[in-house]
């Protein structure tokens, strides 16, 4: 029988399902990626067998690459403060503090414990650093009516630290390449860190601003098709991260960027609330196909192999590098004068547990498999990798729906 053919079934009869009996999962303490992710075991090799494809690296890295810049513009479109330090208080901590002090964690930890060169360690940081924009939607903004304080605040990390991480990514790749690191950390800082960043804000706010200048004075003439509306979001998405990768700057951050200036465009609710039903729903089918291959391309012998290391990294990443480092990098702000940065303990607590790893962990890994991580070293970061992701998965798909109404009951109605 065509295997091509019962794959098509059996995800479509898994969408049905999902969607039908969606009314009755957000109630349990369960994730749509956790579903997916046993439905892809189940399809792999120790189950149905009905996902045979091994996807080659190049592969892997291009479908999790648009699936993160999908979920970036949807992040960025959900943004609804203003541009004010006050506004993004709780962002700047989580991005300028608790990001940084992640990576360097794991790569402390990976290089004292687990024998990794400073160059891997560092890499292995840059990888799980990131928290996935994809995989926590049960976490983030609801809409873009919504002002809450730890949704805002875990939606721009997420949207935000993606993109960003990326410096660090580079910095280890070159520390594999070249271990004297004096030979390029000057090309490092002028090329990788502040031109990719500034080129990734200027090319996110230019292009976005030039689609929608011409998008609204070709409207006075003659009104877009309403069906072929929703595309100028999918055109946005790729014209700037494009155009921004071509000149060198990060096209993650573009994409975010992007998402903020045509929130800040449309005058009408409605255009806003259609380009991100329009982004959302994209990214959800990628989700699908991305934690499903992931699913199937799980195997026993590695995960025995490297199952006590990936463990190892994964437990203190996710139990004690992420909340100490969350509620390092929050401390002092109830003393702000600014309402928005008055935290419920509660609420530091919910930063430092709700660190999703995902799709974004598994771009960057298959973009340095695609670099020089290589060999025996490269398997060892792949499975702890991907058992991180999985843990992370499973732990934060059981225990959101639960927290989070915790949380509505008892901290967001208490102030």
């Amino acid at each position: 029988m065509n295997i091509y053919i019962l794959d098509l079934l059996v995800i479509g009869l898994l969408l049905l399902l999902v969607t039908l009996g969606s009314g009755w999962i957000q109630r349990l303490p369960l994730s749509y990626a956790l579903i997916y992710l046993i439905v892809g075991i189940l399809l792999g090799k120790y189950g149905l067998n009905l996902i045979q494809i091994q996807p080659q690296t190049q592969v892997l890295e291009r479908v999790t690459e648009f699936v993160v810049i999908v979920s970036l513009f949807s992040c960025g479109l959900k943004m609804n403060r203003p541009l004010k330090f006050w506004a993004w208080n709780s962002t700047i901590r989580l991005i300028g503090f608790l990001m940084p002090i992640s990576i360097f964690a794991i790569a402390a930890i990976s290089h004292w414990f687990l024998n990794l060169n400073w160059g891997a360690a560092i890499l292995l940081g840059a990888i799980l650093a990131p928290t996935d924009p994809v995989l926590a939607s049960e976490v983030q903004l609801a809409d873009m009516g919504d002002q809450d304080e730890l949704r805002f605040g875990l939606t721009s990390e997420g949207g935000l630290n993606d993109a960003l991480a990326f410096p660090f990514v580079y910095f280890g790749i070159y520390w594999l390449e070249n271990d004297n690191w004096q030979s390029w950390f000057k090309q490092w800082v002028a090329v990788d860190l502040i031109w990719a960043i500034a080129a990734g804000i200027g090319m996110g706010s230019v292009v976005a601003k030039a689609v929608m200048w011409i998008e609204q004075r070709l409207h006075k003439f003659r009104p877009v098709d309403e069906l072929m509306e929703d595309f100028i979001a999918l055109s946005i998405i790729l014209l700037t991260y494009g155009l921004t990768e071509l000149i060198n700057g990060y096209g993650f951050l573009a994409v975010f960027v992007a998402g903020l200036v045509v929130q800040r465009s449309y005058p009408n609710p409605q255009r806003r609330l259609s380009q991100l039903e329009f982004s959302e729903k994209i990214e959800k089918l990628m989700e699908v196909g991305t934690i499903l291959l992931l699913g199937s391309l799980l195997r026993i012998e590695p995960i025995l192999k490297f199952g006590d290391d990936a463990l190892f990294i994964a437990g203190i990443l996710i139990f004690v590098i992420r909340p100490l480092g969350a509620w390092i990098s929050t401390v002092r702000l109830g003393f702000s004068e600014s309402p928005r940065s008055q935290f419920h303990p509660a609420t530091r607590w919910l930063y430092g547990w709700f660190g999703v790893r995902g799709v974004g962990s598994l771009y960057y890994l298959s973009y340095a498999l695609g670099k020089s991580l290589q060999g025996d070293l490269a398997d060892k970061i792949t499975w702890i990798t991907y058992i991180t992701i999985v843990v992370s998965v499973i732990l934060h798909g059981i225990s959101a729906t639960p927290l989070m109404n915790w949380y509505e009951k008892t901290v967001i109605k208490s102030t």
